[in-house]
């Protein structure tokens, strides 16, 4: 019964990690201080903190890969496409 216990704990974990999703737009706006950016839908997505924030600006086209964790959308992939 542990062991049952134990795997099911396990896959409950996995699942919950595994809610990635994908967003596209025009970055509407950038927070340097909260390390965030809006897009043009209106959803704010929080940057990594080692994220180069010179390499992007308003208007330009992304794609990103983020996990929502603790009500934020937590970017874990950005592609640029200007």
């Amino acid at each position: 019964m542990r062991i049952l216990s134990g795997a099911l704990g396990a896959l409950l974990a996995l699942t919950l990690a595994a809610h990635a999703a994908e967003a596209e737009g025009k970055i509407k706006s950038i927070d340097q201080d909260a390390l965030t950016i809006t897009l043009d839908d209106g959803k704010a997505y929080k940057l990594p903190g080692e994220f180069d924030m010179e390499s992007i600006h308003t208007g330009m086209e992304v794609v990103l890969a983020y996990e929502k964790i603790d009500g934020q959308n937590l970017i874990t992939d950005m592609q640029l496409m200007e």
